[in-house]
C-alpha cells in the first residue's frame, strides 16, 4: 500500500472546506488530514503534524494567505497549491503567490454542472498531487501516487495525427514550448533570456481559466519579447509568444507563410485543457521542420506524445533535464519515448535556441 497525501486545507469558507475535503477525499490516494478556517489555525495544526500539501485561500481574516505562504516557505517549505476565486484582482494576487513559492494554482470548484465537477476533482487531485512531488528544501518528497483511473483522451479528439509528414520549404521559423508544475518559474526564466528578435513562440502551460492572460501581462513586463493571451485568429511572428488561455486549447496554423493560431473547446486531453499534445500535434502538422519544441517540467505525461511526433515530422525537440526541473514527469516521459533530441538543463535551452537560429 502507497502513503496516502495527506493535506490541509485552508479556507474561511465552512462550505468550501468542506467541498474540497469531500473531493480530495474521492481519491484513493489523498487524505484530508484536517482543515483550518484561517491561517493562525492552520500553523497550530502544522505544528502538531506536518502535512504532505496544504490547500490555500488567498483572501482570509487574521492573516492573508500571501503573508501565510511566505512565512512557510521562508521557515518549513510545504507543498502549497492555492485555490482562489477568477476575479481580476484575485488573479494577480495568485500569480504572486507563484512568486513567493506556491507549486500549483488551481481555480475554486465549480459545482454548477456535472461536467465541471468532474472536471474540478480531476485537477484539484491532480495539482495535489503534483505539488506533492516538487522539490522542496528541507523536505521530504512524498512518494508520488498512482493516478486515479479516469476518462483521458489524447489529442486525437482535438485533431487527428497525420498519416505522414511532408517537408515544409520557405516557412518562418516557429517555436512551441509546454510546461506544468514549476513552469511558470521555468519559462520566465527561459524568456527573459532570449533576444527580441526569435521566431514566434506559442505556449502552453497548464493554468485555469482567468490566470494565464495575468501570467502573459507579467511575462511582457519583464522580457524584450511581446507576449500576450492569445485569442482565435492571432498572428505568430518574430518577437511574439502565445500563451494558450486557460480552459481553451491552443493550436497552431498556418495560412501561406504566416501562422496563426486557433483557440476552441473540447474535452481535457490527458487530464488538461490546454493540452500540449494538442499544440505539438498542430506543430507537428503545420511547421514541421521548421518547429523547435521544448517539454519543460511538469507531473504527468502531456506533451510527450506531441513532441515524438514533433521529432517525426522533422522538428528539433529538447526536453528538460531531471535535475533543473521541478517535477521530472513530462520531460522524463517523453525520454523514455526517445522524442527528444536533446536533453538540457533550463539554462542552457535559450543560448541553445540562438545558437541553432545562427
Amino acid at each position: 500500500m502507497k502513503k496516502k497525501i495527506r493535506v490541509l486545507v485552508v479556507d474561511d469558507s465552512a462550505v468550501v472546506r468542506q467541498s474540497l475535503s469531500s473531493i480530495l477525499e474521492s481519491d484513493p490516494g489523498i487524505e484530508v488530514m484536517g482543515t483550518a478556517a484561517d491561517p493562525i489555525i492552520a500553523v497550530k495544526k502544522i505544528m502538531k503534524e506536518i502535512p504532505d500539501v496544504i490547500t490555500l485561500d488567498i483572501e482570509m481574516p487574521r492573516m492573508d494567505g500571501l503573508t501565510f505562504l511566505r512565512k512557510i516557505m521562508s521557515q518549513h517549505p510545504i507543498p502549497v497549491v492555492v485555490i482562489s476565486s477568477l476575479t481580476t484582482e484575485g488573479t494577480e494576487v495568485a500569480m504572486k503567490a507563484l512568486e513567493y513559492g506556491a507549486s500549483e494554482i488551481i481555480g475554486k470548484p465549480a459545482m454548477n454542472a456535472a461536467q465541471f465537477i468532474n472536471e474540478s476533482k480531476i485537477m484539484l487531485c491532480d495539482a495535489v498531487k503534483a505539488a506533492a512531488q516538487v522539490k522542496l528544501k528541507r523536505r521530504k518528497i512524498a512518494t508520488p501516487v498512482a493516478t486515479t483511473v479516469k476518462p483521458k483522451y489524447s489529442a486525437d479528439v482535438i485533431l487527428n495525427k497525420a498519416s505522414s509528414f511532408k517537408q515544409i520549404i520557405d516557412t518562418e521559423k516557429v517555436v512551441v514550448l509546454g510546461a506544468s508544475t514549476g513552469g511558470t518559474e521555468a519559462i520566465r526564466n527561459f524568456l527573459k533570456d532570449l533576444p527580441p528578435k526569435v521566431p514566434g513562440i506559442a505556449i502552453v502551460q497548464h493554468m485555469p481559466e482567468g490566470f494565464t492572460k495575468s501570467f502573459a501581462n507579467s511575462l511582457n513586463n519583464i522580457c524584450g519579447l511581446e507576449v500576450k493571451e492569445a485569442e482565435n485568429g492571432d498572428k505568430l511572428y518574430q518577437g511574439r509568444v502565445l500563451i494558450a488561455p486557460g480552459s481553451k486549447h491552443m493550436l497552431l496554423k498556418r495560412v501561406g507563410k504566416e501562422y496563426m493560431v486557433e483557440v476552441k473547446e473540447g474535452p481535457l486531453v490527458n487530464r488538461h485543457r490546454p493540452s500540449v499534445d494538442v499544440l505539438f500535434r498542430s506543430a507537428a502538422r503545420y511547421a514541421g521542420n521548421n518547429a523547435t519544441g521544448f517539454l519543460l517540467t511538469g507531473m504527468g505525461n502531456d506533451g510527450a506524445k506531441g513532441l515524438l511526433e514533433l521529432k517525426e515530422s522533422g522538428a528539433h525537440t529538447v526536453a528538460q533535464d531531471e535535475a533543473s526541473s521541478i517535477v521530472f514527469g513530462m520531460p522524463k516521459e517523453a525520454i523514455k519515448l526517445d522524442a527528444a533530441e536533446k536533453v538540457m538543463p533550463l539554462d542552457k535551452m535559450a543560448s541553445y535556441l540562438v545558437s541553432r537560429l545562427g
